[in-house]
């Protein structure tokens, strides 16, 4: 369950004009071939579509963050399954 956190209006969706719920979510990103999981990111989230944005700090914040070659060899490594799509399978 994620957590909410007060303080900061996101407004409306921009997507379906819902209200933005303030959440603290995990955001992933690839970062030279590698999936980098940032957890208790604050965000606004629409309960509606699923759209998600950060404020600009945060995002300045983070990009700051998956640069830290240092903090990143330190973290916590998880495994993920990964499936080859195989194009022949599939009639396109």
């Amino acid at each position: 369950m994620k957590k909410k956190i007060p303080g900061y209006d996101y407004g409306e969706c921009e997507i379906c004009d819902t209200p933005m719920q303030e959440k603290l979510i995990k955001q992933d990103f690839w970062v030279k071939g590698e999936l980098i999981v940032v957890e208790g990111v604050p965000a606004g989230v629409c309960p509606q579509c699923g759209k998600k944005i950060v404020k600009a700090n945060v995002g300045q914040w983070i990009a700051k963050l998956i640069k830290n070659s240092a903090r990143i060899k330190k973290a916590t490594k998880i495994s993920v399954p990964t499936i080859k799509f195989d194009a022949k399978e599939v009639k396109v």
